[in-house]
């Protein structure tokens, strides 16, 4: 009996061996394959980046707040190109970069960059950087409830890290970094941290996302940059220009009336959706109507709730028209006067609303005079001082939207005053919108400078809006003041534009 339980014969020991062999032979190979497909070792194709970034300030818009240091993830992909998030490279005066287990910084440079996508694409000059490196490939959108495993270095460590975890959903979300966009997004339940951002999210040897941002207070949540919105991004660069995400300026409200369906003769109370409003974008509003009810988009019908079914995933519309480049058609069609009509609406970038949102690449513009300081209004500025006046809100975020027939090019804040005595005697001191100059009617900054150059009265009358008060300057005193108020204030120039 011992015997028996402790060895087997020859035969019984090769019969067995083939067995086990047969078993797993297919695992080896398919690990061999997935080996091949990303060199061995993703991580070798996964730098850490650091930023020394330095940002504007938007009150005080002369002046630069400290340089600091920010640290983030990228991995190499074709063509030598290092892809990250744009937040990670924002406002870089020096970008350094690491390999994998080598001490030693490379001196990278932004290439492009799509604030609207959180996403970059660096370069390094010096090819001894790609040495033993291998890019890897960008896959297809993954499927809810399979795993990922999140490459990157958060902060903390200088190691690389390595978090598994499983998609949670596919949605549309809003992109932290723009402020103001919404895009194609994956939840996923593996910790995405500060330092993370950047790194590939994995999935069978591809890369399927781009870890971006988290929710503070939601535990147990991290999203990525899918696919679709990579591919997008590389696709519009390969001509060696950045677009953008292109909009069709159709805003979609749910129709889900019944009585308000049979009114307008829909056969069908799941499909269609109202176009409550059109952004002024040329050519918009020559096919379009106010009440129009989309019905199609592509081949993909329209819920009553405005959403289609996208790859297995109810999602908005919107991520139809995200898979258009800026130039191209998109065939939709609508349900107008109870009848079908077949459309082809022209895509184009809309950057009008950009002060709605965060701004990048760009030094705010400013004009200082008697001690005042003028400058547009934006949500960095009000952010920044801390502005939560109706009026302010109300001429950055609605507007457009409620009387776009009233909205001013560019809205101008008096933003401060600097105190000196030529000004000493006004009541307002910052954060009010003005609305004429010396009786100029003030639409972008180049009116505020217009207005005070041209003056001939004695006294400046600003008028602000909201209530219709007003200031008055010495026109004299301001002038003579002009340079010494600068002077005291360490400003070297009294206007950006």
């Amino acid at each position: 009996m011992a015997g028996n339980n402790q060895s087997l014969d020859h035969s019984n020991v090769k019969t067995h061996c083939h067995a086990v062999l047969k078993r797993i032979l297919p695992f080896a190979l398919l690990w061999t394959l997935v080996l091949s497909l990303v060199g061995a070792e993703p991580e070798k194709s996964v730098v850490q980046i650091t930023n020394y970034g330095q940002q504007p300030n938007w009150v005080q818009p002369w002046r630069f707040n400290q340089v600091r240091a920010g640290s983030g993830t990228g991995f190499l992909i074709e063509g030598r190109k290092i892809m990250t998030n744009a937040h990670v490279v924002s406002w870089g005066k020096e970008i350094q970069v690491k390999r994998y287990q080598d001490p030693t910084p490379w001196r990278a440079r932004v290439k492009y960059i799509s604030h609207e996508a959180d996403l970059a694409i660096l370069e390094i000059e010096d090819e001894r950087f790609f040495e033993g490196m291998e890019p890897l490939n960008i896959g297809d959108l993954p499927y809810v409830r399979s795993s990922v495993t999140t490459y990157g270095y958060p902060a903390g460590g200088q190691q690389i890290s390595y978090t598994r975890g499983v998609v949670s959903r596919v949605e549309m979300h809003s992109y932290v970094h723009s402020g103001n966009r919404a895009f194609l997004t994956v939840q996923t339940d593996a910790a995405i941290n500060p330092g993370n951002s950047g790194g590939p999210v994995i999935q069978d040897g591809n890369v399927v996302g781009v870890a971006f941002q988290g929710i503070p207070g939601l535990e147990n949540a991290g999203f990525f940059i899918p696919p679709p919105v990579i591919n997008h991004f590389l696709e519009d660069i390969a001509d060696g220009t950045h677009e953008g995400f292109p909009r069709a300026g159709i805003q979609i409200q749910p129709l889900q009336n019944p009585a308000y369906r049979k009114m307008l003769k829909l056969k069908n109370d799941s499909v269609g959706a109202r176009i409550d409003s059109l952004l002024p974008i040329p050519g918009i509003k020559d096919l379009l109507r106010e009440d129009d009810v989309l019905m199609k988009v592509k081949d993909y019908e329209v819920g009553a709730d405005g959403t289609v079914i996208y790859r297995g995933n109810r999602l908005g519309v919107s991520v139809i028209f995200q898979e258009a480049q800026a130039g191209d058609k998109v065939p939709l069609t609508v349900w107008r006067d109870g009848k079908e009509v077949n459309l082809e609406v022209p895509m184009s970038a809309y950057n009008d609303d950009r002060r709605e949102g965060n701004q990048y690449d760009m030094l705010p513009r400013f004009y200082v005079y008697g001690g005042l300081v003028f400058t547009p209004l934006s949500l960095d500025y009000l952010r920044g001082s801390r502005g939560t006046g109706q009026e302010l809100i109300y001429e950055l975020n609605y507007r457009r939207r409620e009387k776009p027939e009233t909205m001013r090019p560019e809205p101008i804040v008096l933003a401060s005053v600097l105190s000196h005595e030529v000004n000493a005697n006004m009541g307002v001191r910052g954060q009010i919108l003005v609305d004429k100059i010396n009786g100029v009617k003030i639409n972008k900054l180049e009116d505020v400078i217009k207005a005070i150059k041209e003056a001939k009265d004695a006294k400046h009358v600003i008028k602000f809006m909201g209530g219709g008060s007003f200031e008055c300057l010495d026109r004299k005193a301001a002038d003579n003041a002009h340079s010494e108020i600068l002077a005291t204030y360490g400003i070297r120039e009294d206007r950006r534009l």
